[in-house]
C-alpha cells in the first residue's frame, strides 16, 4: 500500500513539473546564468523589451549592463549534453581507478625535484 501511495506521489510531482505548476509567470524572465563560484554569478534578466546584465555576489546585486531584447541571439549557444559530460566523467573515473600496468593508462609522470 505504501508503495502505491509513493508511486502516485512521484507521478503527481513529475506531471506538475512538466506542466510548469509552481513556476512564476510574469514580465520577468531569466535568460541566462553563469556561476562564477559558490557565492557569485552573472545573470541575464529580461524585463519587457530590455535585458539587464546583473552580477550577484555576497548578498548584493550590481547592474553591469543593459541590452535590448533584439540584441540577444535568437537561440543561445548549446554546450555538450549532460549525458555526454556524464559519460566522459565516468570514463575518466574508470580510467583513474585502473592499475598502472594497464596498457590503456598513461605512463606515470615524473615529479620535478
Amino acid at each position: 500500500m505504501l508503495g502505491v501511495v509513493t508511486a502516485i506521489a512521484f507521478a503527481t510531482m513529475l506531471l506538475a513539473k512538466r506542466l510548469g505548476v509552481g513556476r512564476a509567470h510574469g514580465p520577468i524572465e531569466l535568460v541566462g546564468q553563469l556561476p562564477v563560484d559558490a557565492r557569485r554569478a552573472f545573470y541575464l534578466v529580461k524585463v519587457g523589451s530590455k535585458v539587464f546584465f546583473v552580477g550577484v555576489g555576497e548578498g548584493a546585486f550590481s547592474k553591469l549592463g543593459e541590452l535590448t531584447a533584439d540584441e540577444l541571439p535568437a537561440t543561445p549557444p548549446k554546450g555538450p549534453a549532460f549525458a555526454e559530460l556524464f559519460s566522459k566523467a565516468l570514463s575518466r573515473r574508470a580510467g583513474a581507478s585502473e592499475p598502472a600496468s594497464s596498457p590503456a593508462s598513461e605512463p606515470p609522470r615524473e615529479e620535478p625535484s
